[in-house]
């Protein structure tokens, strides 16, 4: 059986890949990759967590017990659009995954991870 640490840690990586890159008002450090960022159309969901571990909705900085609360809040339109999630690569890996959880908890399905590309050019 595999350990669910492993499993997250596949689908974060899914999703650090897959996710398009975004910008926001909050200082966050985000980890690299090689990916392509995608267009957006309008402005997008976006939960954002900082190198001090502050939980922000959109730039608005919330409580990590009341995350879900907020979320459920939203219009239900909203909770099938997409959510992503912006994180310090400094942030514990843990934070990471229940701030995750909480935003599937509020009955979000379709959620990514925003990453950064890497200065390196392929070739």
């Amino acid at each position: 059986m595999t350990p669910l640490v492993d499993v997250m840690l596949v689908l974060l990586i899914i999703f650090m890949v897959t996710a398009p890159m975004m910008t926001q008002g909050i200082e966050v450090e985000l980890p690299k990759t090689t990916s392509k960022a995608l267009r957006q159309h309008e402005e997008p969901l976006v939960v954002s967590i900082n190198g001090k571990g502050e939980i922000f909705l959109g730039r608005v900085r919330v409580k990590e017990s009341l995350l879900v609360q907020q979320l459920k809040g939203l219009p239900p339109e909203r909770r099938k659009e997409s959510i992503y999630l912006r994180a310090d690569r400094k942030v514990p890996y843990g934070l990471v995954v229940s701030t995750m959880a909480a935003i599937k908890r509020a009955g979000f399905t379709k959620l990514g991870m925003i990453t950064r590309p890497s200065d390196k050019r392929g070739g």
